[in-house]
C-alpha cells in the first residue's frame, strides 16, 4: 500500500510508521506539506496518489489553543477539510485522529460516551477538532475517524513527566476527579493498522485502551510498576489549579468512551494496565 502520513514527527505518527513498516510510506511534516493550504494539499496528493492518508497533524496544546487564535482552526479544521477534498479527488481513504474533547466531558462517570452521543465541546481545542470531524464527513465518504484520549508514547507525555517527578520528589499532587482511559500510542497505531488491513466499515470509532481510571490512580500504577516510592496526594481539579497557580482550559471530568464498536470489528483492545506495563518495559523502567 502507498500511505501518506502527515505530522510524521509526532508521537503517534512514529508508532504508526513503525506499525505499517513494509508498505510504501511517504512521511511529511509541516515543512514538507502545509495541510492548511488547500491548493498545496491538492497538488501533493494528486502527485503521489496514496491509497491511504493518515492525518497525525494537529494543534494539541489544549491550554495554548485558548489564546492561539485562528491557527488552531486552520490546523485542526481546515487541514482535515483540505485532506478530505484531496482524498475524494484521488479516491484515497482518509484516516484522521480526533479526541474525547469533542464531547462536553460532563457525563455522569457511571456512564461512557458512544460514538454518536451529542457533542458539546467547551474548549478551543475541542471545538476545532469537532470542526475537523465535520469537515471530513461533509467532503468524503471513505474515512476513518479514531477518537482517542490520554495518549502517551515516544515523546513528552504524562507518564514520563510522572516518572521524573517521582524520582525527584517525596510527594506530588495529582487530580483525582477526571476519569478516562490512558492510551498507548503503539496500541492506537495498531487499531489504525488493523482497520486498514481488515478494511473495516468506514466511520467514527472510539479508540483508547480498555478500562477506566483517574490521573491519580494512573500515577499510582506508574509508580508501582516502576518501583518508585513517592507519596501521591489526590486533589480535585479546582484544588490542583489553586495549588499550582495555573490557568487551564476546562478539562473533561469524564473522558470515558466505549470501544464496543471497534471490538465488534474483531480488533483487540488491550487493557490500560497491560499497555502501561509494556510501555514502561520498553522505556527500561520495569
Amino acid at each position: 500500500m502507498k500511505i501518506l502520513i502527515t505530522g510524521a514527527n509526532g508521537m503517534l505518527a512514529k508508532s504508526v510508521i513503525k506499525r505499517l513498516e513494509g508498505n510504501e510510506i511517504i512521511c511529511t511534516d509541516v515543512e514538507d506539506l502545509d495541510i492548511t493550504n488547500e491548493e498545496t494539499v491538492k497538488e501533493f496528493v494528486t502527485k503521489i496518489k496514496p491509497e491511504y492518508i493518515i492525518n497525525c497533524a494537529a494543534f494539541t496544546a489544549v491550554d495554548k489553543a485558548e489564546t492561539a487564535g485562528e491557527i488552531v482552526e486552520k490546523i485542526n479544521a481546515d487541514g482535515p477539510r483540505n485532506l478530505a477534498k484531496a482524498a475524494k479527488e484521488n479516491d484515497s481513504v482518509l484516516v484522521h485522529v480526533s479526541t474525547d474533547y469533542v464531547f462536553g466531558g460532563d457525563l455522569d462517570v457511571e456512564k461512557d460516551y458512544k460514538e454518536d452521543d451529542p457533542k458539546n465541546p467547551v474548549t478551543a481545542y475541542g471545538i476545532t477538532k469537532l470542526h475537523g470531524e465535520e469537515a471530513i464527513i461533509e467532503n468524503l465518504d471513505k474515512y476513518y475517524i479514531f477518537r482517542t484520549a490520554w495518549l502517551y508514547g515516544d515523546g513528552n507525555n504524562f507518564v514520563r513527566t510522572m516518572l521524573k517527578l517521582g524520582e525527584t520528589k517525596d510527594e506530588i499532587n495529582v487530580v483525582a476527579d477526571q476519569h478516562g482511559s490512558p492510551t498507548y500510542a503503539e496500541d492506537l497505531a495498531n487499531f489504525i493498522g488493523e482497520a486498514i488491513e481488515k478494511k473495516i466499515p468506514y466511520g467514527i470509532y472510539n479508540a483508547t485502551n480498555e478500562g477506566y481510571t483517574t490521573w491519580y490512580d494512573f500515577t499510582k500504577a506508574i509508580f508501582e510498576y516502576a518501583g518508585i516510592v513517592c507519596r501521591v496526594n489526590p486533589v480535585t481539579t479546582e484544588e490542583y489549579i489553586e495549588i499550582m497557580k495555573v490557568t487551564q482550559a476546562k478539562r473533561p471530568k469524564n473522558s470515558q468512551m466505549t470501544k464496543e464498536k471497534l471490538k465488534a470489528q474483531g480488533i483487540e483492545v488491550p487493557e490500560w494496565e497491560d499497555a502501561l506495563k509494556r510501555y514502561l518495559k520498553a522505556e527500561g523502567k520495569m
